[in-house]
């Protein structure tokens, strides 16, 4: 499931995913928002949290790594919160790839990522 996150300035989408997350979830919140977010701004930040009980499926890890490609350039910033092992692991090591910048926090660190995100 992926919940959209309200409490975040204009330029600033955030959410929050858990349980698994399917291509249907992406296609109905995460690409919509995305999609709407980019019309009204140039550059777009985004903050991801996931839960513990997080997982991905095929569909929608095609999905989360077509929407990032896409408008590649138009990332400004990303917050990843996730205490998940794998995840936290593979957007370090592929950070550098992303124009925007990246960083990883762990769910204990919300508050400072939604600061951060929002800055």
């Amino acid at each position: 499931m992926i919940e959209q996150l309200t409490n975040f300035p204009d330029q600033v989408l955030g959410f929050r995913c858990s349980g698994r997350v399917t291509k249907e979830d992406y296609d109905k919140v995460l690409a919509p928002a995305v999609l709407a977010g980019l019309q009204a701004n140039r550059t777009l930040r985004l903050y991801y949290e996931t839960g513990k009980d997080f997982t991905l499926d095929a569909g929608a890890m095609w999905e989360d790594f077509k929407i990032g490609i896409e408008h590649l350039m138009r990332w400004d910033r990303i917050a990843v919160v996730t205490d998940i092992e794998w995840i936290r692991t593979a957007v370090r090591l592929f950070a550098f790839m992303m124009p925007a910048t990246t960083r990883v926090f762990s769910l204990s660190e919300a508050a400072e990522a939604h600061a951060w995100i929002a800055a």
